[in-house]
């Protein structure tokens, strides 16, 4: 029988990599990408169409906050 490992990687909203809400830098670290690529899609994808918006707002509601000090 396998033993299943428990090291999950979560999601989280980031304390210290953060201008606005923490959304890129949560995200730059579950990928391990520079968050400033993140931040440039964001803006890409917003200035595209606007999508990026809600989905930022989205995240910002639903991924918890990185637990912390």
């Amino acid at each position: 029988m396998k033993q299943i490992s428990k090291s999950c990687k979560k999601l989280w909203r980031s304390r210290t990599d953060r201008k606005i809400a923490g959304v890129c830098g949560g995200l730059g670290d579950y990928f391990q990408v520079d968050s400033l690529w993140i931040r440039l899609i964001f803006v890409l994808f917003f200035l595209a169409g606007g999508a990026a918006f809600l989905v930022y707002l989205v995240m910002w509601l639903l991924v918890p906050l990185e637990p912390g000090k």
